[in-house]
C-alpha cells in the first residue's frame, strides 16, 4: 500500500491508500569494508526520530547515520513510529503487516518505507497514536502527551513482534538494538515473551528516563515480576529507560566517559548504583558517536563557499554570510558560536555569564537554537544589550547551522553534562574550535590546547579562563591556523566508529549460538 501525501498541510482525510504489490529494495550502497554476503547479519534499530523524517536532538542524527554506515556490513533496518512527520514526508509507505493488540496497546499496521539510498524504515502506521501536531513526545505548547506510555508501548511491542517472525514482513533480525526511553520496552517485552534474539540498548542521555505510574502496569501489560527493584521500578513508578538497561542483553551508552560518570551520584540521576552492577557484571561500555560522511568542507553543497585546511577563504566567506544573517558588524573579529539545544542541561546561563568577557575582547557571539522559553528570553535580552555583537536566531535551520559551524572561529559548548555530543565534532571538521567543560564524550573528542579548549568546572569563573584562552589563539594566526588543521583531521565519521558496534553484535551473536548448541 502506498501513501501519496499533498504539498502542505494534510488532514488524514486527504490521504490516498493504494493497495500495489511490495517493490524489492533499492539495492543500496555500500563502503567496501569486507564483509561478505553471507556474512551479513540481520539488524533492526528501534528509535523515535531520525534525521531523515523527524529530529529533536542528536538522537536523530545517530538513528539515521549509524545504521548507513553499518549497512556495510549488516543488513540494517530502522523501526519507527509514523508521526504525522513521517507519514507525510513524500516518501511512499508499503503496508507490509499487521500488529495484533496487547492489553490496553492498541493493533497497528506497519509499513515499509526505502530511503532513496536503500535505508530500510519500518513505519508504524496508527494515526490515533502519532498523526499530531508537535514534538514526537509532546504537544505544540511543550507539554508531553498523556498517553506517551502507550505511544511507545507500542513501538516496543512492534519491535518484539518483528523479531518473534509475527509481524508478517518476511524479515526476522538476528539482533534488536534499541535506542534511549521511547524504545525501552523493546528488550523488555521481547525477554517476557521468551524470544533468544540479543537485544542491544543504548542509553543517548540518562536525564530522560520515561518514568510512569505504576498503575499502568496492566494496561501495558507488564508482568509483575518486572515491578522489582532489579527490573523497571524507580522510586515507586516504573521507567522505560530502566526497563531497557535491565532486560538488554548488553548496554551501551555514546561515549566512554560518560559510561564510567553514569556510575557515578553525580551524574547517575538516580540509577548510578543500578548502572554500577552492570557495569561490574562487564554488560555497560560506551561506544563513542560519530558524524555521517555529509560533514565535509570542501563537498558540502549548503556552504557559501567550500574550503579546505590551509585555504580559509571559504571560511570567511561562510563568516561574512553568518555575521550579515544574524545582523553581526562586519568585521574580522572571532566569531563565537552557539549551536543548541536552549536548556539548562547546555550551560547557556554560563555563556550568559561570559559574554561580556567576548564582548570586550573584541568578540561577536551568534546563538542559533530554541528551547526553553525562559532561556530564550534571556538570550535575545543579551542580544539587546550588545547590538551588533551579540546575536539570535531562535529555531533551527540546517542550512544556517551548517554555514555557522564553518564561518565561526570558536563553538561555545560549556554543558554541565554531556553523553556525547555532535556539535564538537561538526565543529572540529569545519575548522571552528570547541569551547567545553570536561564531561562526557566532550572529553572523549577533544584535546585540550591541540583541537579545542577544555574547563573543568561548570563556572563562569572556569569557562572564562578557557575563552580568554582562545582569544589569545585568536591572535596568533599562526597557532590559530595549526589547531584547525588539527581539529579538522580528528576523525570522527561513523566509518571509523562503527567497529566496536560491529564486534559487540558478533560477540553477543556467537553467544547465542553457544547456548543453543550447548547439550541440555
Amino acid at each position: 500500500m502506498s501513501i501519496a501525501v499533498n504539498a502542505g498541510p494534510v488532514r488524514q482525510s486527504q490521504i490516498q491508500i493504494q493497495i500495489q504489490p511490495l517493490q524489492p529494495a533499492v539495492s543500496r550502497p555500500v563502503l567496501r569494508l569486507g564483509s561478505s554476503q553471507e556474512d551479513k547479519k540481520k539488524i533492526l534499530f528501534v528509535t523515535s526520530e531520525l534525521t531523515d523524517l523527524i529530529k529533536t536532538g542528536g538522537l536523530a542524527d545517530v538513528s539515521a547515520a549509524l545504521p548507513r554506515a553499518l549497512g556495510a556490513r549488516h543488513d540494517v533496518r530502522v523501526l519507527i513510529p509514523g508521526y504525522r512527520q513521517v507519514v507525510h514526508s513524500g516518501h511512499p509507505i508499503l503496508v507490509v503487516g499487521t500488529l495484533a493488540a496487547h492489553a490496553g496497546v492498541p493493533a497497528c499496521k506497519i509499513g515499509r518505507m526505502d530511503m532513496p539510498d536503500g535505508l530500510i524504515i519500518y513505519v508504524l502506521i496508527s494515526p490515533e497514536l502519532y498523526e499530531r501536531d508537535g514534538s514526537p513526545y509532546g504537544d505544540p505548547d511543550g507539554g508531553d502527551w498523556p498517553d506517551n506510555p502507550v505511544r511507545f508501548a507500542r513501538l516496543g511491542l512492534a519491535a518484539a513482534d518483528i523479531a518473534a517472525g509475527t509481524a508478517c514482513i518476511r524479515w526476522a533480525p538476528d539482533l534488536v538494538h534499541a535506542h534511549d526511553w521511547p524504545a525501552g520496552l523493546a528488550p523488555a517485552y521481547m525477554h517476557w515473551r521468551g524470544l533468544r534474539t540479543p537485544s542491544v540498548f543504548t542509553i543517548h542521555n540518562l536525564a530522560y528516563q520515561g518514568n510512569i505510574d505504576m498503575s499502568l502496569r496492566r494496561t501495558l501489560g507488564i508482568p509483575h515480576e518486572a515491578c522489582g527493584l532489579e527490573r523497571m521500578e524507580f522510586y515507586g513508578k516504573l521507567s522505560l529507560l530502566k526497563a531497557g538497561i535491565a532486560y538488554a542483553h548488553r548496554v551501551t551508552t555514546v561515549s566512554p566517559t560518560y559510561a564510567q560518570e553514569i556510575t557515578t551520584p553525580e551524574f547517575g540521576c538516580g540509577m548510578d548504583g543500578f548502572l554500577r552492577m552492570k557495569a561490574r557484571q562487564g554488560l555497560l561500555s560506551g561506544l563513542l558517536n560519530g558524524i555521517d560522511e555529509s560533514w565535509e568542507p570542501h563537498s558540502d553543497p549548503q556552504l557559501v563557499q567550500r574550503f579546505a585546511a590551509h585555504n580559509w577563504d571559504g571560511k570567511r566567506a561562510n563568516a561574512d554570510y553568518s555575521r550579515q544573517i544574524f545582523g553581526l558588524d562586519r568585521d574580522d573579529s572571532p566569531l563565537f558560536a552557539v549551536v543548541s539545544r536552549l536548556v539548562q542541561q547546555k550551560g547557556i546561563d554560563l555563556t550568559l555569564g561570559v559574554a561580556r568577557t567576548i564582548v570586550e575582547g573584541g568578540g561577536q557571539i551568534a546563538v542559533l537554537g530554541q528551547g526553553e522559553h525562559r532561556i530564550e528570553d534571556e538570550v535575545r535580552e543579551l542580544a539587546r544589550r550588545y547590538p551588533g555583537r551579540v546575536a539570535a536566531s531562535i529555531g533551527f535551520d540546517e542550512t544556517d547551522a551548517r554555514r555557522l559551524f564553518a564561518g565561526s572561529d570558536f563553538l561555545l559548548m560549556p554543558s554541565r553534562y554531556e553523553p556525547c555530543g555532535l556539535s564538537q565534532m561538526y565543529a572540529q571538521r569545519y575548522a571552528s574550535l570547541p569551547i567545553a567543560r570536561r564531561t562526557g564524550g566532550l572529553v572523549d573528542s577533544i584535546e585540550d590546547g591541540v583541537t579545542g579548549f577544555l574547563f573543568d568546572e561548570p563556572s563562569v569563573d572556569s569557562y572564562r579562563q578557557a575563552v580568554q584562552r582562545a582569544l589569545a589563539i585568536h591572535r596568533s594566526p599562526e597557532l590559530l591556523g595549526a589547531m584547525r588543521c588539527r581539529a579538522m583531521n580528528a576523525g570522527f565519521f561513523w566509518r571509523h566508529a562503527i567497529e566496536p558496534y560491529d564486534q559487540l553484535y558478533r560477540q553477543l551473536l556467537a553467544e547465542r549460538r553457544e547456548v543453543h548448541l550447548s547439550p541440555a
